[in-house]
């Protein structure tokens, strides 16, 4: 395959051909759901029902992290929590076929969640809840940790190193990229020593389906693709919106749900703008090192301009602000 162009290889062929290679039976149906770091399709089987096949993006992720991230939403699922794991066929969830790894799912159904509902993220808190108790149980041994080095410092160099920065604007963002970064270890510093446990990772209304009858209404929890080791309140500031008010009403609301559970550090909400900070620094970078890949530039033709860099400047400015109030508090 090439570096280039990752998936060129991965044709609609290709993709049914490495479904069935791990056991499952296809019937020709093939879509395309969306996806950038993966490539993700519905895939309908011969007894007429439908899963859904990931396949991994090369050199990412080793195939030990992959199958930790396996173990953990399996063993969720064990425990009747509503993640949706990888199906096991021949006793593997990880496949590979013509140089690619993959994984096959259950199609799970559902709609984005109401939030603005208070059952709702209280409902939410509580399996967030039950997802960190055991998430606490174990530490992941292949998966990293989101830690200020992985997420804002390594980041921060590679952009500078990356021509994608305009050169009038290089030294301004430079400039306000290590102030923000010294606003997250400054966050990290007020915080102390808190836990890190086994994360979803990237918990937003994104990653949650919602069903409404049956035994299994409620949340459903998907693609545990960047999950991590960190604190627990990163699954919970995606969730939150609006003025500081109405996020704080947000919170206490997540977190009457979450401490049924399990008790809540409260110093950790002092990084909720820190792990914001390092998101957005983050971001840049995931775009520029996957340039490469021709999804990105359709999907992103701002990037690389100087508006697009002055806004990053404009918007880490205002994370320094934040970083310096006092934290937020639920309501």
């Amino acid at each position: 395959m090439s570096k280039a162009a990752p998936y060129a290889g991965l044709t609609p062929d290709r993709v049914l051909d490495a479904v069935e290679s791990a056991g499952f039976a296809c019937d020709g149906r093939q879509l395309a759901l969306n996806s950038f770091e993966n490539r993700v399709y519905q895939i309908g089987l011969a007894d007429g029902s439908q899963v859904v096949a990931k396949f991994y993006r090369p050199g990412r992720w080793s195939d030990a992290a992959i199958l930790e991230e396996h173990a953990f939403t399996r063993e969720l699922f064990a425990r009747e929590i509503p993640v949706v794991p990888p199906l096991a066929a021949a006793g593997r969830t990880l496949h590979a076929h013509a140089g690619f790894r993959f994984a096959v799912f259950p199609k799970q159904g559902g709609r984005a969640p109401e939030f603005d509902r208070p059952e709702i993220l209280e409902w939410m808190g509580r399996f967030l809840g039950r997802i960190h108790a055991i998430g606490a149980l174990e530490r992941y041994a292949a998966r990293p940790a989101l830690d200020i080095a992985a997420f804002g410092e390594e980041p921060r160099d590679f952009l500078l190193g990356s021509g994608f920065i305009p050169a009038e604007l290089e030294a301004a963002w430079s400039s306000v990229v290590d102030q923000a970064l010294e606003g997250v270890r400054y966050a990290y510093e007020r915080a102390g020593k808190v836990a890190a446990l086994r994360l979803h990772g990237d918990c937003h209304k994104g990653n949650v389906l919602w069903t409404d009858s049956g035994a299994t209404s409620g949340p459903h929890f998907v693609d545990f693709d960047d999950s991590r080791s960190g604190p627990a309140v990163q699954d919970f500031w995606m969730l939150l919106s609006g003025d500081e008010q109405t996020m704080g009403v947000q919170l206490g609301q997540i977190l009457r749900g979450y401490e049924q559970f399990r008790e809540f550090d409260d110093r950790e909400l002092h990084l909720i703008e820190a792990l914001r900070t390092l998101r957005l620094i983050h971001y840049s970078a995931w775009i520029a090192r996957r340039w490469h890949d021709p999804a990105f530039p359709a999907a992103f033709p701002w990037f690389g301009t100087p508006r697009y860099w002055q806004d990053r400047i404009l918007e880490l400015r205002e994370q320094i602000a934040l970083m310096n109030e006092a934290p937020l508090r639920p309501v």
